[in-house]
């Protein structure tokens, strides 16, 4: 896909509006990558709005930073700052996308519209995630955003019926290239 293709990305916070889209993305299960040590099971919409407001709790402790991804005004997906370390300036980055936002660069054009925001707007030194192994769409995305293998957790997640590698990936402040 050329880069003229992609559609206008913007990252926003989040409103009321957009829940129902959220709880779609968190409650699909084909997707969901069980990488924590929490059973896999449906989600409820009442149990996936108490996740939201310990996660609006962390938001105001300056922790997390949440957005909304737009795609040409219209609601494509998730993307968070976590597990900030404010004393060595890094974080841990995440996206989730709606279904019909995959595979058109709309996740490649919102991570960099997150690491620029950690970088710039918070000051850090150093961005990183964790992917499944077996999610390369993903790790081209991440690629494209300027992020660099870092190591391999072998065998470190089950993941819908098989243990999986997780890929570390991160990037640094001074090896980024504004995109501005």
């Amino acid at each position: 896909m050329s880069e003229a293709s992609t559609p206008t990305v913007t990252l926003r916070g989040r409103t009321d509006a957009d829940l129902d889209a959220m709880y779609a993305i968190a409650s699909e299960l084909d997707t969901w990558e069980e990488r924590g040590p929490e059973a896999p099971g449906p989600l409820t919409r009442a149990r996936y709005e108490a996740r939201l407001a310990r996660h609006a709790e962390a938001e105001n402790g300056g922790d997390v930073a949440s957005f909304v991804i737009e795609a040409d005004g219209e609601f494509a997906g998730r993307a968070d700052l976590f597990n900030s370390d404010h004393l060595a300036r890094h974080c841990e980055v995440g996206i989730s996308l709606a279904a019909a936002a995959r595979g058109r660069g709309i996740g490649t054009a919102a991570m960099r519209l997150l690491v620029e925001f950690g970088f710039v707007r918070r000051n850090l030194r150093r961005i990183h995630l964790e992917v499944i192994a077996s999610n390369a769409a993903a790790i081209r995305a991440y690629e494209k955003a300027g992020f660099v293998h870092e190591g391999r957790l072998r065998e470190h997640s089950w993941v819908r019926g098989r243990y999986e590698d997780v890929v570390l990936m991160g990037i640094l402040r001074s090896q980024w290239t504004p995109t501005g």
